[in-house]
């Protein structure tokens, strides 16, 4: 039976994992990268502008207005959220009218 650890060993050996995957020693459990996405198309599929589709998903505006002039790229969160936007757009709005 395998020896149970206490939460302050529990901490150290993630602590010590966390290291080694920055470092680039350890693989992590699991990694995940959005494809890269036209965020331009996205916005104009949904028929609103710029500023419109910023403040509807919670965006700035200059962000997304340099995403689509490809001067930053979207960060995974938001790029998730894009594709979500993208391809079911329903259960975005669903979440959004909840709040």
């Amino acid at each position: 039976m395998a020896e149970k650890m206490n939460i302050s060993d529990e901490l150290l050996a993630s602590m010590e994992q966390a290291v080694g995957i920055a470092e680039g020693t350890v693989n992590p459990g699991r990694s995940w990268m959005p494809p890269k996405i036209n965020v331009a198309d996205i916005r104009k599929r949904t028929g609103l502008s710029q500023v419109h589709f910023a403040a509807r998903y919670g965006f700035s505006a200059a962000a997304v207005r340099d995403w689509e002039q490809k001067r930053r790229t979207p960060e995974k969160a938001a790029r998730t959220l894009l594709m979500l936007i993208d391809q079911e757009p329903q259960a975005v709005e669903r979440v959004l009218v909840g709040t």
